[in-house]
């Protein structure tokens, strides 16, 4: 058998893609048809819908399919998080009860991880699923949740065993969410956008087969979904091509309303890519003090970059996300913490102002309000700094008094 190559994975789909592609179609009929070919995600196995290639194929071939006019998996957490999560740990039955629907965006996903009393101990959480026959009856709360507004599932990890170790006690669930027991309430934020949800659930049921890994293994589960979520490049949009047609005006609608909930991001990152014109317009560029923070930034924009090619190499070489995603983490806080420090500088007093007498269009005052979520979302700093150090410098563990206390005795917020 020949080792595929880039060349010939690529000749096969533009071949199959030629054959196939109907653009008077849906994009439910377009995905399933991918699913069905094994183009949907070609680095799973045969038996789940891939067609067991290496890794590097699937961001080959969803590359490809928008180069050629196509469109190719849903956005998200399914895709990006759950679908990942459930081909590593299963079971089975569970593999094949939600994956196929993943592909095709029959069904979304959202993550229900942190809570009030735990974010960055998300070991330390307290939301409780109770097993009633064949069910678990789940109560609790959770925030932070992107999506959980319209998602048809939840990833949820709930305490299952309060007499073990806190680590040990968890399980990791499909959750649906549309059903009496699970309130969705929005966020407001400082920067006046409202991206994120609190979830309440009271009594809320899960069917006993929708465990995901096995009762008591929720945190190596969310570990491996912890570590897709650091991966580089999770919310680049895709550059569909300008026709139009029904399977790509879908899409591009799909992507419309996937990225309004991310619309202010780029204020999160810091928005490096404004100051130089800043500096220009306002004449900052000769100031010495300012040209020395614009280069910092661009230093530390040059090695984030290569850190994150550095990870895409290993990607591609079949390895899964591993602690390296969290020097990418640390590096996107560094480059948006130095912006926020070039732009008011540059901006001065004005940088405080959103209104007619605003010189910067509210922009430098958004991303005063939006760059320390940066060093939040998605495991704090020091989250990051804990796991380079013990799991890549070898380091040894920070010092707890928990972790070997039954959960019901240790002392918690």
């Amino acid at each position: 058998m020949s080792v595929p190559t880039p060349e010939s994975v690529l000749a096969e789909l533009e071949t199959w893609a030629t054959d196939h592609w109907n653009p008077t179609s849906t994009l439910r009929a377009w995905r399933n048809a991918l699913a069905d070919a094994g183009w949907a995600a070609p680095s799973w196995p045969a038996e789940w819908g891939g067609q067991g290639l290496p890794t590097w194929a699937d961001d080959l071939v969803g590359t490809r399919l928008i180069e050629l006019g196509m469109t190719s998996t849903p956005l998200g957490g399914g895709t990006g998080l759950a679908a990942p999560t459930i081909l590593t740990h299963g079971p089975d039955h569970v593999r094949t009860r939600f994956l196929r629907r993943i592909l095709t965006g029959e069904e979304t996903w959202c993550q229900l991880f942190s809570e009030p009393g735990a974010g960055s101990d998300l070991a330390g959480l307290t939301t409780t699923a109770v097993r009633d026959g064949d069910e678990w009856v789940v109560n609790g709360q959770k925030v932070w949740n992107t999506s959980a507004h319209h998602a048809d599932f939840g990833m949820l990890v709930a305490r299952t065993d309060w007499d073990v170790p806190k680590h040990r006690g968890l399980t990791y669930f499909a959750l649906p969410m549309h059903q009496p027991g699970v309130e969705v309430r929005p966020l407001r934020q400082m920067n006046y956008h409202q991206s994120f949800n609190e979830v309440f659930l009271s009594d809320a049921r899960i069917p006993a087969e929708f465990v995901i890994g096995g009762v008591g293994e929720g945190w190596a589960v969310a570990s491996t979904t912890l570590a897709y979520e650091r991966r580089f490049g999770a919310l680049s949009r895709p550059k569909y091509s300008p026709a139009s047609s029904a399977v790509l005006d879908e899409a591009r609608a799909e992507a419309d309303d996937h990225f309004a909930t991310y619309r202010w991001y780029p204020q999160r990152a810091g928005r490096p890519d404004l100051l130089k014109q800043r500096a220009m317009v306002t004449g900052e560029n000769a100031n010495p003090l300012v040209r020395q923070q614009l280069a910092e930034v661009h230093g530390m924009q040059a090695v984030s970059k290569w850190t994150a090619e550095g990870a895409k190499a290993a990607r591609l070489l079949g390895r899964p996300p591993g602690a390296e995603g969290s020097i990418g983490k640390l590096a996107t806080s560094h480059v948006a913490r130095a912006s926020l420090r070039a732009h008011t500088a540059i901006a001065g007093a004005y940088g405080m102002l959103r209104g007619p007498e605003d010189r910067t269009d509210g922009v430098v005052a958004e991303v005063l309000a939006s760059v320390p979520a940066q060093s939040i979302a998605g495991g704090t700093d020091e989250i990051q700094k804990n796991i380079l150090g013990e799991r890549m410098l070898g380091l040894p563990r920070e010092p707890s008094n928990d972790r070997d206390l039954p959960f019901r005795d240790t002392r918690r917020n």
